[in-house]
This record gives structure tokens, sequence and C-alpha cells, in this order.
């Protein structure tokens, strides 16, 4: 990092009088903020206080000058050089733009959506960019407005998230999505799993002893989204030591969750049923999708296939 005051230091140190000295000061006393400051602080400023000043006064016009070119070696990127009184001494301090607070709530906004293997669409969308052109996404996109308007304005009281279903490339992950981070702007917290993907990150947690650790973010999480429920290789662990332990303990906590599937219901059921060995066990599939019914709405979304259109 630049010492932006060495020279003026030096110089200073040394008693050094010279041409180049007076230069430096006359540059520094003809800046425009500096003559300002002085002006507004002269009952309390004294020649010599101002003498005393000088380094810092070298600094701020330096950095000023960094701060309108947008120069990366600034002492402080995103923050702009002021002139502050300090008893009888000017000093300098840095006050971040609006630009870099703006930056600074993006990414707090960004940290409260906690996206597992999701796309960058998905990552990124906004409920504005939600196309309603066509039919068949009404009644999802108002079930979010809903959602969201009743959840945010009682937090503690429990909410019945949505089911989405239809085909590919309806904008179901992208209405997740744009839930998601319209929630986080208003402070909540979110998890976006892809569910495929978890199921694989789970299976290979086994040997890492990581299942209970992985398991306890996802099934904690204030408001819970598992994207492509129905995509997954179906084994009896998947669905009663992870899927069925999840589902349980949300709905115990009466905690937020969402699904999105190209499954309805009544397949995903059917799915649920049947093992990765061709095993039949209904019931189980069974207790789930009470679980399911419970947690979330149904709601069918159909359309073009926006991935491929």
């Amino acid at each position: 990092m630049e010492d932006v005051g060495k020279e003026m230091s030096k110089i200073i140190r040394n008693r050094d009088m010279s041409e180049r000295y007076n230069e430096l000061v006359d540059v520094v006393l003809k800046d425009e903020d500096v003559q300002r400051f002085i002006e507004e602080h002269r009952d309390r400023l004294t020649d010599d206080d101002i003498r005393k000043s000088y380094s810092k006064l070298y600094e701020f016009v330096q950095e000023k000058r960094k701060y309108q070119l947008n120069d990366p070696t600034m002492i402080a990127p995103g923050y702009e050089p002021k002139l502050a009184l300090n008893f009888h001494y000017i000093d300098v301090t840095y006050i971040p733009t609006e630009a870099l607070i703006a930056k600074q709530q993006e990414e707090e906004i960004r940290k409260r959506v906690k996206a597992m293997d999701m796309p960058k669409d998905v990552r990124e969308a906004r409920l504005k960019s939600f196309d309603l052109s066509s039919d068949g996404r009404e009644e999802a996109f108002a079930g979010a407005m809903k959602f969201i308007k009743e959840y945010s304005q009682s937090p503690k009281e429990f909410h019945k998230g949505l089911y989405l279903q239809g085909t590919f490339g309806v904008g179901k992950s992208f209405l997740l999505g744009a839930i998601a981070n319209s929630l986080a702007e208003r402070g909540f917290v979110t998890t976006i799993v892809h569910f495929p993907t978890f199921t694989v990150e789970m299976k290979q947690a086994i040997a890492k002893d990581l299942v209970g650790e992985k398991l306890d973010a996802v099934k904690k999480s204030p408001v819970l989204m598992i994207d492509d429920l129905g995509a997954e290789s179906m084994t009896s662990w998947i669905r009663d030591d992870v899927l069925s332990v999840i589902l349980q303990y949300r709905m115990q906590e009466q905690l937020v969750t969402f699904f999105s599937s190209n499954l309805n219901l009544k397949d995903l059921e059917k799915h649920l049923t049947v093992t990765q060995r061709g095993e039949q066990e209904p019931l189980k599939a069974r207790r789930i999708m009470e679980r399911v019914r419970y947690l979330a709405k149904e709601i069918t979304m159909s359309g073009n296939d926006r991935r491929n259109g």
C-alpha cells in the first residue's frame, strides 16, 4: 500500500524548507476543499495548527484526486476522503460511497440465500423478471406474492410453502430463486437444494462421517426449497434417512418448505413407493406424502420450455 504522506512527512522530518516543499504546500493550500475547510474552522485553528496538519492535508488532496479518477491504489477504495477536525488538528476520514454501500447490501442479501448446486439464473432470479406472458404461470406467481406478504408480516407463524409441479423448463426453479431473493431483501435466510445432486453428496458424506452435519444444515434452515424432487435415483436410505428425516423435522418445527418437481403429488407418491432395487413400500411413501401435503400447497405450472425456447 502506498504511504501517501511519505514524501511530505520526510520533508517535514528533515526540516527541508526547499522549493519542492513550498510547491507541495502551495498545491495543498490552493485546493478548494482545503480552503473551504480552513475557512469554516478558522476560529479553532491557528497558523501553527494548520502547519502541523500539512501532512494530512497533503494526504487528503492526493486521495481525493485518486478517488475522482477511481484509482485502485487509493488507501481505501470505495471510500471518499473527507477532512475532519480532531481537536486542534486537521485529520482525514474515509466515508463509504453510495455505490459501496449498495454493493455491501447486495452481498449481504446474497449471503442470505444459500443456493446449493443451483445454476446462476436461479441464484440471480427476481420476481420482476418472471414471465407472465403465457397462461399456466399466474397462479404460481400469485401464490408466491401472497406467501411473501404473509410471511413477512408474521414470520413466527407457520406458513405453507408451495409445491410447484410442471414439465421441464416452465420456470419452477426460477420462481423458487426469485422468492428466495425477495425474502433475502426482507432479511430472511433461505436454503435452496437441488435434490438429485444433494442425494449424491449425502452418499459421499457417509465415508467422511459428514451425514449428520450436512443433514442438519438443510433441515434446520428457516426457509427450505427442495428443487427437482423426484428426479433422483430413489433408494430406501435416501427416502427414509434423508428426505423423511428432513420433512419430519420441518413438520414438527413448522418450518417453511417449498418444492419443485416434474411430478404431481400422485406420481411423486409412486416414485417414493418403489426403491432403486424395485422394492414396493407404499406405507413409507404415504407417510412422506403426508408431510409434503402438510408443508406445501400444490400448484401446477405450464407453458413453453424456456430453457430451449
